[in-house]
């Protein structure tokens, strides 16, 4: 108090008062997330996490990749909610059915569900979809080479998951920078973030429909590095007829979490449009050269990176639940 004035007339307790009754008023749900939410609840939430992560992981190997793309479109659309699990029904056409969403891959959402079956036995109606689907993305991310990061529990899961809200709130391979940032900023992100938050290209692959256009006809992109884009065409040759031909995103390392990808890029072996710009583009450039030189640099920014990602839109207990299966709203009809 002694390094603080206040003016004449200036009455202490009418501030005091103050705090006490718009307090409560300006407090919202607000999901309070700590990392020992589970301790008491659910205490072996970490360990039935951990052991069906590696188990997967081991028996299908892309499932690393295909779990960090799915946390990362949940969380860009109504928050980490888990709203990108939910099934369409004859009520609603849900997140996952949209067109920028039909090809998640179907093993991760096979191992949040393997997962919410095992919690169910050991601590039924306890655990979050959402939160599941955050601690097993960190825990397969780590498990293929990737940065440790701390994942802070206690979401809900959302009412809500609209198809026709998709467009507009998740990245595009064919976008351009300022148009992928306007995206990640409206969540919070920096551009540094976003080409951080790019470098989960490290791992997984990208279905030929995506980078096609970049490889045939009078527009193909001549900066594509010549014997990656001769592989390429041949591998996508029938990519009409077959939308499951795919490629990796990074073709010297696929499936390890490490730097590479940004290398790639400076070497002409970005395989997506909205991967090749962001060494074109003099705003991302220094990020792209900083994160190809030094590994650790990556992994920090990455890890801090994730933690935020984590936390964006989360819900409290009035705005959402825990749900009883991932795929569907406790009230079927909502």
């Amino acid at each position: 108090m002694s390094n603080m004035q206040f003016s004449r007339g200036f009455n202490p307790f009418v501030l005091i008062f103050c705090l006490v009754v718009v307090a409560p008023a300006i407090s919202a749900d607000v999901a309070i997330l700590r990392t020992d939410y589970y301790q008491k609840t659910c205490p072996d939430f970490h360990k039935i996490v951990r052991e069906a992560v590696t188990t997967k992981q081991v028996q299908q190997p892309t499932t690393a990749a295909g779990t960090l793309r799915l946390f990362f479109h949940d969380c860009f659309l109504e928050g980490c909610d888990a709203s990108v699990l939910i099934a369409t029904n004859s009520f609603n056409k849900a997140e996952r059915d949209d067109d920028l969403n039909d090809s998640l891959p179907g093993d991760a959402f096979d191992i949040v569900t393997r997962i919410k079956t095992a919690l169910e036995l050991s601590c039924p109606g306890v655990v979050s979809c959402a939160d599941i689907l955050a601690q097993a993305t960190r825990d397969l991310v780590t498990m293929v080479g990737g940065p440790y990061f701390e994942v802070k529990l206690g979401r809900k899961d959302g009412f809500e998951s609209k198809a026709h809200k998709v467009r507009g709130n998740v990245p595009m391979a064919n976008q351009t920078v300022p148009d992928i940032h306007g995206i990640f900023k409206k969540n919070g992100f920096s551009l540094r973030e976003m080409v951080a938050l790019s470098g989960a290209h490290t791992i997984g692959f990208s279905h030929c429909k995506e980078f096609a256009d970049r490889l045939y006809g009078s527009k193909a992109d001549k900066e594509i590095n010549p014997r990656f884009a001769a592989a390429l065409k041949d591998l996508c040759k029938n990519h009409t007829v077959d939308d499951t031909i795919a490629a990796f995103n990074d073709v010297m390392t696929p499936g390890k979490f490490d730097n590479m990808y940004f290398k790639n890029l400076k070497r002409g072996l970005g395989l997506l449009a909205s991967d090749h710009i962001l060494i074109k583009d003099n705003s991302t450039k220094p990020f792209v050269d900083l994160y190809a030189t030094n590994e650790t640099a990556f992994f920090e920014d990455f890890a801090r990176a994730m933690e935020k990602l984590g936390t964006v839109g989360v819900k409290g207990d009035k705005e959402g639940e825990v749900r009883r299966r991932c795929d569907h709203f406790n009230n079927l009809n909502v």
